[in-house]
This record gives C-alpha cells, sequence and structure tokens, in this order.
C-alpha cells in the first residue's frame, strides 16, 4: 500500500503547490521544495497544518480548483471562532460516499436495512453524509435529522428502522425515552453507528443495552470530508481506516515529532485524494495511536484505537493533565455509577478545586455517600489528585441533542 500511497502523496504535492493558494504561500514561507520528498517517510519534512490557519483565510482561501468545479460546501460550527469552510467537487462527494457505505458495510449493514439518520443536515457534514452513504449501499434512508424525539420514536417504530445515526448523547437521549416508555417491544433497531463525540464504555453498555443493539464507532471530521473515515469492526478492537484515500502519522503534541506504531498521540491526517480543498499533515487534535498487526477480522485496512479525548480537551488541575478518557476509566470501575458525569472546576481560596457529578441508580442497593468515597479514593488511586464527588439520580445531569458538554472549567471565565 505504501507504494500506491507514495504515489497519490506526489501527485498530491505537485497539484497543491500548483493550484493552492493556501499552498504555494505556506510552502514558500517554510522554504518547501518538494524534490526533496523521494520516500512517504520524506512526508515529516513537510509542514504541519492546524485549524487556526484554516479559520485564517476563511471564507474559501482553501479553494484548489476553479469555480466550476465546487458543487458542494460544507462547514465546522465556529464555535470556538470563524467557522473552516471545506468545498467539495463531484469527486469529493463520490469518494466520502465510497468510504461512507464502506463504513455501512463493515458494521454489517445492508440493502435491506432502514437506517433513521438523526444529525443534523445543511453546512454541518453528518446528516447528508451519512445519507448519500446509505443511498450508495442500497439501504432505506430515513432523513429524520435532529431533535422531535417523540417524532423520531414515532417513525422508528412506524417505519420498523432497523440502524439508528446520532450522537452518542442523543443515543442515550432516546435510548433512555424507549426505557421509559416502555416501548422496546416496538422497537426493531439492531445495530447503532455512533459518532461525532468521545464516548466511554459505560455509556457503550447503557445505549447497547437499552436498544438491544450492536454499537459502532464511526469516525471522521469536517475538514477531511467528514464521518465515514473510519469505523470498528465485529471485534470493536479499534477504527479500520481507508488508506487509499487517506495518510495517517501520530505524533508527540508538544514536540511534533512522529511517534512509532503502537504509541498514543495526536493524530495527523494527509488526503491523499482530495481535490476541493486537499490538507497536508492536519493536525486533528484528536489523541488516538495506530493499533500494530492486522484485525481479526482479515480485513487489510489498518487500524486507528478508539479516541481518548483531545489535546484541547486536556484540563490542568494542581498541576496534572487530565483528560476524559481518563474519567471514563475511572466511572468504569465505580459500581453503581451511570455513564453521564460533569467536570466543574474552580479555583477557590487560591487553591484549584474539582468537583466531579455522576449519576447513580438511586433504586439499587447503593448507598450515595460509600460511592462518593469510592470516586474520590479510585480518581486519586488512577489520576493523583484529592477531588469532591457529588452523585444523584439518574436524569439529574444535561441531557443534549447534539454534543454533551461535561467539563466547565470557571478559573478563566
Amino acid at each position: 500500500m505504501s507504494t500506491v500511497q507514495f504515489e497519490l502523496l506526489k501527485k498530491l504535492l505537485v497539484n497543491v503547490s500548483q493550484n493552492s493558494p493556501f499552498y504555494k504561500e505556506k510552502f514558500n514561507k517554510s522554504g518547501v521544495n518538494i524534490e526533496e520528498i523521494k520516500c512517504l517517510e520524506d512526508i515529516k519534512k513537510l509542514p504541519f497544518t492546524t485549524k487556526e490557519e484554516l479559520r485564517d483565510v476563511y471564507p474559501l482561501g482553501l479553494q484548489a480548483v476553479p469555480d466550476e468545479k465546487v458543487v458542494r460546501i460544507h462547514s465546522s460550527s465556529g464555535t470556538t471562532g470563524k467557522p473552516i469552510i471545506i468545498p467539495y467537487t463531484a469527486q469529493d462527494v463520490e469518494d466520502w460516499a465510497i468510504m461512507m457505505a464502506r463504513s455501512f458495510e463493515i458494521a454489517g449493514v445492508t440493502p435491506l436495512d432502514r437506517v433513521q439518520i438523526t444529525p443534523g443536515y445543511g453546512l454541518w457534514t453528518a446528516g447528508i453524509g451519512f445519507q448519500a452513504g446509505v443511498e450508495k449501499l442500497g439501504a432505506m434512508a430515513v432523513p429524520m435529522g435532529p431533535g422531535n424525539t417523540d417524532k423520531q420514536l414515532q417513525m422508528m417504530m412506524d417505519l420498523k428502522s432497523t440502524v439508528i445515526i446520532g450522537t452518542s448523547s442523543y443515543a442515550l437521549v432516546l435510548a433512555e425515552e424507549v426505557a421509559k416508555r416502555g416501548i422496546r417491544s416496538q422497537i426493531n433497531l439492531r445495530k447503532g453507528v455512533i459518532g461525532s463525540e468521545r464516548w466511554g464504555e459505560k455509556m457503550r453498555q447503557r445505549i447497547r443495552n437499552e436498544l438491544n443493539i450492536e454499537i459502532y464507532d464511526i469516525y471522521g471530521l469536517t475538514e477531511i470530508y467528514g464521518p465515514g473515515i473510519g469505523i470498528d469492526c465485529d471485534y470493536h478492537d479499534g477504527m479500520h481506516y481507508y488508506d487509499d484515500y487517506l495518510y495517517f502519522e501520530i505524533i508527540d503534541s508538544q514536540t511534533g515529532e512522529v511517534l512509532p506504531e503502537g504509541e498514543t498521540g495526536e493524530l495527523v491526517i494527509t488526503t491523499l485524494r482530495k481535490e476541493g480543498a486537499p490538507l497536508l499533515r492536519y493536525r486533528t487534535r484528536d489523541l488516538t495511536r495506530i493499533i500494530p498487526g492486522k484485525c481479526k477480522c482479515g480485513r487489510t485496512y489498518p487500524r486507528i484505537d478508539r479516541i481518548i479525548g483531545r489535546t484541547d480537551d486536556m484540563v490542568k488541575v494542581k498541576g496534572v493533565n487530565i483528560y476524559p478518557g481518563q474519567i471514563d476509566e475511572v466511572l468504569r470501575e465505580v459500581e453503581g455509577v451511570s455513564s453521564e458525569y460533569q467536570i466543574i472546576i474552580d479555583h477557590i481560596n487560591g487553591k484549584d478545586v474539582m468537583t466531579l457529578k455522576v449519576e447513580y441508580n438511586s433504586d439499587g442497593d447503593t448507598d450515595r455517600s460509600d460511592l462518593e468515597d469510592s470516586i474520590v479514593d479510585i480518581f486519586k488511586k488512577k489520576i493523583g489528585i484529592q477531588i469532591i464527588a457529588e452523585a444523584s439520580g439518574i436524569g439529574s445531569l444535561p441531557r443534549s441533542e447534539k454534543k454533551s458538554k461535561r467539563i466547565i472549567d470557571y478559573r478563566h471565565c
């Protein structure tokens, strides 16, 4: 595969150095000579591309084709600054649909399935990307879009939807509603394709059990097509990604050094075939690792591990770096605690104070104060700092139809 990848990389470098104003300027500033790239490993001689740079060329500074070749644009949400607008050619749209259909096939979705799509449409990549993949596969798309849980459940029952697509937060909302309304026997779901945010094992188990489905992690980001560039298979041992379209590296986010296979760091992606807005060594900020060796499923697509967090999700409390993935690990060890949590960080009387709010099953035998003590103890042992734990009943923490906001840091307000 590496020979094919290198040929694609060489074509990409020629293309962007001639047709992308963004990369022309970047190469000039960095003194890049593409003739010096003699093998795939030489990619590390090329500069990274960052999210900030993409924002700086808003709206269409990334475009690398003439206007008449652009058939669509998508955009990031822009919640933390200017949105990033990505132009797509017809070939980009086709390539993305191929990857998405491939992802559905890996998850065992067939043309006989009825696929209920709950992510948003419009400028966001999710809804329309999933729909294109469903149609490419030949399954039935039920393009619901977000929200309106009553209607979601009604259509799910009436149309006998067999696959649900959504964020883990909204899948949990639906699962809780199914349980609350006692309609599980009327639900025909068999699989869930879940993406858009990192989520832990407790949440996974709750969704799986409440909806009685097998669930698959799907991966992607707006800048790199959208969702569907990787997914886990039936063995759930990492997510397969498509190295005929994309080149993945893992770097030390502090030094930028490329890490050996198997080590955890920041994922960097190069789009090998993208036309509208090709990206070279794009720093995703997602933390994962490339899993060595072949998957037991026999597929040759390489794998990355589940995303454990993002470099910008990390918070430093009392001098210790904490990632959301570590919180999940703590909660996995506490019997009686549910999947939902929220972290509140404040600076009181000259000291950092971190409160971890969780939900627990108050109908069981669990004593709340014992449970809180257990969380504090395990957190201290695993992460190394003293926190405050607050447990309350299931449903007490906020729910979201999109992505859940789990960390609230008042220190910088």
